[in-house]
């Protein structure tokens, strides 16, 4: 599992940042990849980043601003052009559905594929499998604005097969009650515990990917012991009343989250365009003042989870 940074600026794009959004890459686990918000040239980000709209499954927006929106068009009917059939779940705030339809039926696209829309209103669990569940918490900012916690299952204990070989125990269909930690009785009439020949068993990876927000609790809950959190610092820390008077977040206020929440390590993003990349390493330096284990996102900046 993976995660690339397509847009890491705040309002608008600038020379070296493009606007929100982050993939999420699941080919390892499911063969699929999933997309956080969708600013405008991500479909471009993506073909630099040699990610494929054909393997795009679900989309999560955060809220409904343009930084966050205005690339959706382009990659849905960019997917049809290239007559992709498989389906793709697109979750997002209250009005979603309005502007898709709005988009398709006045620039005389289409889609070739289903597109299932699910609009947010409250909190809960928005997806969930066999192998995942995102769960959603609206946080604090200027209009309906959702955070995501995606939790990987507990991958399930494998049998050791060389310690069932030392003990002479065949292959046989009873292989798969052992690996339920079901006793069984075997031809020569010994018994045997499924427990006894268990490995460990592999937590999943846990991450928050947090939309634009002031400081508040949904947010320590979604990152509660998380990997990664990705959130917000759009402003330096001397800059927090400008940042709460637009609903954002500084590098202080994000750091102070992760260290609440518990969360193994920080990325922040959604950086205002009035900071370069030289000021990276300011914003940086902030931010462990009060979490060391933090870093900065860039632009198709690549982090393994």
């Amino acid at each position: 599992m993976k995660m690339t940074f397509l847009g890491t600026s705040a309002g608008s794009p600038t020379a070296e940042r493009n606007v929100s959004s982050i993939a999420l890459d699941l080919l390892d686990e499911r063969h699929a990849v999933w997309l956080f918000d969708c600013g405008e040239a991500t479909q471009m980000q993506m073909r630099k980043a040699k990610i494929s709209l054909a393997k795009l499954e679900m989309i999560f927006l955060t809220h409904l601003h343009g930084d966050h929106l205005f690339g959706l068009p382009g990659v849905l009917t960019t997917r049809s052009l290239m007559n992709n059939q498989s389906p793709l779940t697109l979750i997002a705030p209250k009005g979603i559905k309005q502007f898709i339809e709005t988009v398709i039926s006045i620039s005389y696209s289409w889609l070739t594929y289903p597109l299932n829309i699910i609009e947010l209103e409250q909190d809960g669990v928005v997806f969930e499998d066999d192998s995942f569940c995102v769960e959603a918490k609206l946080l604090a900012h200027r209009v309906p604005c959702f955070g995501y916690r995606i939790v990987e299952k507990d991958h399930i204990a494998s049998l050791d097969i060389d310690k069932l070989r030392q003990d002479h125990i065949p292959v046989g269909s009873h292989y798969a009650d052992l690996k339920k930690g079901k006793i069984v009785r075997l031809d020569d009439g010994r018994s045997i515990n499924g427990y006894d020949y268990l490995g460990q068993q592999k937590p999943g990876k846990k991450l928050a990917i947090l939309g634009d927000t002031t400081p508040c609790e949904a947010s320590v809950v979604l990152a509660k012991d998380v990997d990664i959190l990705v959130h917000e610092a759009t402003q330096e820390d001397a800059l927090a009343d400008k940042a709460f008077v637009r609903g954002h977040s500084t590098t202080i206020q994000a750091a102070n989250i992760a260290k609440q929440a518990g969360a193994k390590k920080l990325i922040i993003t959604h950086i205002s365009p009035r900071y370069s990349q030289r000021d990276n390493q300011k914003l940086l330096n902030e931010c462990k003042t009060v979490f060391m284990n933090t870093d900065i996102a860039v632009d198709l900046a690549t982090f393994e989870i």
